[in-house]
């Protein structure tokens, strides 16, 4: 079989699935929950990986490394007007595949990046359409070794994938899934597992640049739920190891990471202060102190008034329901009355369908 048909094959499956990882990790937090053998053995991955080096020997660029590695060949940032996928209609090119001036592949996150954009069109259009992009894109933008690397790379890629599909299908206990120690262990089993194939599929360098932030990620997320549920610890323990973890974690990650939570505080403390005030008006000075611009707090009071007037039309609309009982209407006459009240009370369709839904949840056990 030729590589491009062999590549065909192997992109059905896995491109239009979920990255088990991924889906164990969802399981665990939210609380819900076709490779070969000789693909997870470090022994034949070992003899592909040296075999695979005889032909491959592409730069290597992680990090802040890749901005400023000399690239004089690289694909194009658009597909033009109309893509081959209208998915990706008004949008760049996710990553790229670039060349140094040796006439070799530069490989970094862009190039996972760059497989990825066209991998994803799979389902929407065929493997062998999508393959072909990018075959066609590196034999018209590299250099021919750098082109014939890259098909390579792309190669050791669609066989991980595979694989990684087949590590996902693993039994989990379902009468322990709220447990959050077994929780824990599976993740941890998981991410090493993933951490092994991606060892055992690429070299080491391409397994840094197409995983490293990913899995520094990862690392950090375990830690602190490790740290969490940690009993022997005082609040004050959990924070200073936690952000010493935080600390630990590469630049690029550790400025997003630390910014988010900055986030998350204002919003504690935003939220904080809507809910100890007792008007939409005290609400939005308490806004204004908090930093939040004048446009936004007059916003946000402007929707607390509009939900305070719909929480006392709503009150009218209860009782007015609840006193049809006590009249004695009949049963084939009460829901007609009822619609009746309910576009009296509330003028236009949205009101009525929040009115509609509160009134369910009042009904509800």
């Amino acid at each position: 079989m030729s590589r491009k048909a062999s590549m065909n094959k192997r992109a059905f499956i896995p491109l239009i699935a979920v990255i088990p990882v991924v889906v164990l990790s969802i399981w665990i937090l939210a609380d819900e929950p076709a490779g070969t053998a000789s693909d997870n053995n470090p022994a034949t991955a070992g003899t592909r990986g040296e075999e695979a080096a005889e032909s491959v020997a592409p730069a290597r660029a992680t990090g802040s490394e890749a901005d400023q590695a000399p690239s004089t060949h690289r694909t194009p940032q658009s597909l033009g007007e109309k893509p081959f996928a209208s998915s990706l209609a008004g949008t760049e090119i996710d990553g790229s595949l670039r060349a140094d001036d040796n006439g070799n592949l530069i490989i970094d996150l862009e190039t996972r990046d760059f497989f990825d954009y066209f991998l994803n069109t799979i389902g929407e259009v065929s493997p062998e359409k999508a393959l072909d992009q990018i075959e066609t894109l590196a034999r018209d933008n590299l250099p021919e070794q750098a082109a014939e690397q890259a098909l390579a790379l792309l190669d050791q890629y669609l066989d991980y994938k595979d694989s990684a599909l087949a590590l996902g299908s693993q039994n989990l206990d379902p009468t322990r899934q709220s447990d959050p120690q077994y929780q824990l262990e599976m993740l941890k089993g998981a991410l090493a597992d993933m951490k092994q194939l991606r060892r055992n599929s690429f070299d080491a360098s391409t397994h840094e640049a197409f995983f490293g932030l990913e899995e520094a990620y990862g690392d950090y997320t375990l830690a602190s739920l490790d740290i969490q549920q940690r009993t022997d610890l005082s609040a004050e323990s959990k924070a200073t190891l936690q952000e010493w973890h935080r600390q630990q974690l590469p630049e690029v990650i550790r400025r997003t990471e630390t910014r988010m939570i900055a986030d998350g505080e204002r919003i504690q403390q935003r939220q904080k202060a809507l809910a100890d005030t007792s008007s939409p008006e005290e609400a939005g000075r308490q806004l204004q102190a908090l930093g939040v611009e004048p446009e936004q707090s007059a916003e946000v009071v402007g929707y607390l008034k509009e939900r305070e007037q719909f929480d006392q039309r709503f009150d009218q609309y209860r009782q007015e329901v609840a006193s049809l009982d006590q009249s004695g209407v009949a049963e084939e006459d009460r829901a007609a009355m009822e619609s009746q009240l309910l576009e009296q009370h509330f003028e236009d369709e949205q009101s009525r369908t929040w009115a509609r839904l509160r009134a369910l949840e009042s009904r509800s056990p």
